[in-house]
């Protein structure tokens, strides 16, 4: 049997499909967010999120000046940090991490009777370097990390990608960012998780890794 071998042909083929089958809709997409939706429907296959994506109109810029700076990336699961291509983020000087595992945030989530999400993000904005958050599973992390911002406890992130999935309060987290003047990127109602918000950040990324010829 006849089949693709090299990982590059592979992904190749796969944009191509994706394409193919997005139609007169990959069109509706500006050149900088197209590859992020792309990226999105590679990862998931689910051809739903070329209408649930939203972008501010300066998330993908956004990002990509603070990339280019070199900043941290919280991001609320660890398998989100895991996800992430270290060695792409490390040409620019970027590093990414979680803090849930962390036996002090544990503690402490444990001692108020909160989500350890919770007290991660408390604990995340306490860096400054610290400019784009990934949150793919906790809505509260969503929650508080906009209760600091609006409160002037942390400065404007360059980015959040707001994409919890499930059914209690992750839709809802997701709709406090629109109108807010925070550069986000969300997927509107239920749908997300960890290797969406992977997906959305390297679909940033590998914009500038390429164009820069790493």
């Amino acid at each position: 049997m006849s089949y693709i071998k090299r990982p590059q042909d592979i992904e190749i083929r796969s944009f191509e499909i994706i394409e193919e089958e997005m139609g007169e809709k990959a069109k509706s997409f500006s050149k900088e967010h197209l590859p992020v939706v792309k990226r999105v429907i590679h990862t998931t296959a689910d051809f739903e999120y070329a209408d649930l994506l939203e972008f501010s109109n300066d998330a993908v810029e956004s990002c990509i000046k603070a990339l280019k700076d070199g900043v941290k990336i919280y991001c609320d699961t660890q398998m989100i940090a895991n996800g992430l291509s270290k060695i792409t983020l490390g040409k620019y000087n970027c590093s990414a991490y979680s803090l849930v595992s962390d036996p002090e945030v544990a503690k402490e989530a444990k001692e108020r009777g909160v989500t350890r999400s919770i007290v991660g993000i408390e604990h995340a904005i306490k860096d400054p370097d610290t400019k784009i958050f990934l949150i793919g599973n906790a809505p509260t992390a969503l929650f508080r990390l906009k209760e600091l911002i609006d409160s002037k406890e942390v400065e404007m992130p360059a980015l959040i990608v707001g994409v919890p999935v499930g059914f209690v309060g992750a839709a809802e987290s997701k709709e406090i960012l629109p109108g807010s003047g925070i550069p986000y990127i969300i997927v509107k109602g239920r749908k997300g998780g960890s290797p969406v918000a992977v997906s959305i950040l390297h679909g940033i990324l590998y914009q500038i890794f390429k164009r820069e010829g790493f």
